[in-house]
């Protein structure tokens, strides 16, 4: 057991008024949580966008019980903060798929970005309007990233970016458990030896890269997200995922530089136990403003899904002709001709239906882009593993084409030093040289052969038949160069 529990262990509870007042705020948490969960349930009509809804509005009652928990029984104060962290970064991956089922869907949402794209190329430059259709990074991320533009790709890197801050999230906390289990995470202190700050320092990055992420999205639907009010939900959002991660993060700092000495700090002796208590208030506030800012009512007045066809009407008058491309190009607000229930026909689902939807349907949601975000992150390795393989693959080919050339180039050295060397003679052939058929032809050679005879015996042993002419020697019947 490490030095910490045993520690943990020998001080005291954290005192009675902190405890007293946590609960104050846990039980009107919980009750206007379930009963906005229970409302959704009750006015399922929307599963697109009410099944991720319910994951955000889960996050105040599972961060106000997580925190409780944890400041009764320090001693479990990190799993309860790794769980709570957990859900965090679900949350946020909820909140993301609950704009775009806004939208009305993957599909829809990029069309509406592609849109805006074909909508600021035809607009004059000097309306300044392609500014619309390209995401230009603020300081200091201009200088390490080019403008994004609106589109396909544009939604990939925000639905990457989101996934990516929820598996990051999940592998740290696995591996906190496991560093906490050898005595070496040290939970809020920022030490070399510890895991804290680095685990800390990862997930700073991957929270304010999702975020971003989430920020940008947001900028660019904001307007056609107008119907849900998108700004109270995004800021509600937004106030409980950063503000609480770094309010957790600002308390570590100043225990460690020994600044925070107020009487609640001193009293509830954990820096863990400060953040518990304080999530605890701020989850109070919060239920009260989820009923608010996600209501269940326009749920409830949405009519009821039904199977069939629906009409779409351009607000034009009847008799004129529909134009499908109008209609869908068309930037003006359409009516929508459903049909009409008939009077058996079941109202909404029950709310064990519903329950099932959320949790199967959401969890095919998950399962896909977690596959999509694994995909796109392990593809870019490798295709550089296969680079990599290839280059070494030339290199051995090389290698191997160049021990082959050797050995050849050393055989063949070895055939012409063993072979032994012969004398190339070259030259001409010269029919003179042996006369002529004639009788002073053959008078001639007689005299020729008998005068060579002699030079050769006075010469001391050279050939009958080579003389020397300059450069040149003659040698039977052919004219040679001297060697």
């Amino acid at each position: 057991m490490n030095d910490t529990s045993i520690l943990i262990q020998l001080v005291s509870s954290p005192p009675t008024w902190a405890i007293v007042i946590a609960a104050a705020f846990l039980l009107p948490t919980l009750a206007f949580s379930m009963y906005l969960l229970f409302e959704h349930l009750s006015a399922y009509k929307n599963p697109e966008e009410q099944k991720f809804l319910i994951g955000v509005i889960l996050m105040v009652p599972c961060y106000s019980i997580e925190s409780f928990v944890s400041l009764v029984n320090p001693s479990i104060g990190v799993d309860c903060e790794i769980l709570r962290d957990c859900y965090e970064s679900f949350a946020m991956y909820c909140f993301g798929r609950y704009l775009v089922a806004c939208l009305g869907g993957e599909e829809r949402t990029i069309q509406f970005m592609e849109r805006q794209t074909r909508l600021s190329v035809k607009t004059p430059l000097l309306q300044h309007s392609s500014d619309k259709a390209t995401i230009n990074h603020p300081f200091p991320l201009n200088y390490f990233f080019k403008p994004w533009k609106l589109g396909h790709r544009f939604y990939l890197i925000v639905k990457f970016g989101i996934v990516q801050y929820m598996l990051i999230k999940a592998f740290t906390a696995i591996l906190a458990v496991i560093l906490e289990a050898f005595g070496v995470y040290c939970e809020g202190e920022f030490k070399v030896g510890c895991g804290y700050p680095y685990t800390a320092v990862v997930l700073n990055f991957s929270q304010s890269w999702a975020l971003y992420c989430l920020v940008q999205f947001y900028t660019v639907t904001k307007d056609e997200l107008a119907h849900i009010k998108p700004l109270a939900k995004f800021l509600t959002f937004k106030s409980i995922v950063f503000l609480t991660w770094w309010q957790g993060v600002a308390i570590a700092l100043l225990c460690t530089f020994g600044l925070f000495k107020s009487p609640i700090a001193q009293g509830l002796q954990f820096k863990s136990s400060v953040q518990d208590f304080i999530i605890c208030i701020e989850m109070g506030i919060a239920s009260i403003v989820h009923l608010y800012v996600f209501p269940a009512k326009p749920y409830e007045l949405m009519g009821d899904r039904l199977p069939g066809s629906i009409s779409v009407l351009g607000d034009y008058s009847a008799d004129c002709p529909l134009d499908p491309d109008e209609i869908r190009d068309s930037e003006r607000p359409t009516k929508l001709r459903l049909p009409t229930p008939d009077d058996d026909t079941k109202s909404g689902m029950t709310i064990r239906e519903s329950v099932r939807d959320v949790v199967i349907g959401g969890g095919g949601y998950i399962v896909k882009d977690v596959k999509f975000t694994v995909h796109q992150a392990v593809e870019p390795v490798e295709k550089g593993i296969t680079r990599f393989n290839e280059k070494l693959h030339r290199i051995s080919e090389n290698i191997k084409k160049h021990d082959k050339d050797g050995r050849r180039t050393k055989d063949d050295s070895c055939i012409a030093s063993s072979s032994p060397a012969r004398r190339v003679i070259r030259g001409i052939d010269d029919p003179l040289l042996n006369g002529s058929v004639s009788d002073s032809g053959i008078l001639r050679g007689k005299k020729h052969r008998k005068k060579s005879g002699n030079a050769s015996g006075e010469s001391g042993g050279e050939s009958s038949s080579d003389q020397s002419f300059g450069g040149y020697q003659i040698r039977g019947s052919r004219w040679v160069t001297k060697e």
